[in-house]
């Protein structure tokens, strides 16, 4: 009975661990990793990449590529809308898809709605993930009547109008 036993020991250790009198690497644990094409040290896809294609990959997988083309938008509103143009509007945000452009006077936020769609091409073609579906332009804003610590609420100037 002792001696079932231990050979039964034997043989379940010799499973678990190997057998002694056999080859070294031919047990399970000295066997090397079967090849990963992608964990070899020369093979496809370890070459370095650009820091630009780096910078790229990681914006997309975060989800920054339309905040980052909205910001962009922003800055080359001069390549955009003109040099002339620019000079007399400036924008000022992007909300719900909607660019919004501050005019020096009236005239040039009409002249700007009639260049809308000239406009909105180009920011289509040059900056297609910043999503803007449409452009407010904005006159500035009229003067206030509201002057001094003795101003009343009423209907402003117009009440002596007549």
């Amino acid at each position: 009975m002792a001696e079932s036993l231990s050979s039964s020991v034997y043989l379940r250790f010799k499973t678990v661990f190997g057998d002694v009198y056999s080859k070294r690497g031919a047990s399970k644990r000295h066997r090397p990793p079967e090849k990963d094409p992608d964990n070899q040290a020369f093979g496809t896809g370890r070459d370095p990449r650009g820091l630009g294609d780096v910078m790229s990959a990681l914006t997309n997988e975060l989800g920054w590529s339309t905040s980052l083309a909205k910001s962009d938008l922003l800055l080359a509103w001069t390549q955009i809308a003109g040099a002339e143009t620019a000079e007399h509007s400036f924008p000022l945000e992007v909300t719900d898809s909607v660019l919004t452009v501050q005019c020096d006077s009236t005239a040039w936020a009409t002249q700007l709605r009639l260049m809308r769609t000239m406009i909105m091409n180009r920011i289509a073609t040059t900056f297609p993930d910043a999503g803007i579906e449409s452009i407010r332009f904005q006159a500035p804003h009229a003067p206030s009547w509201k002057r001094g610590s003795r101003s009343i609420p009423g209907r402003g100037p117009r009440d002596t109008y007549g």
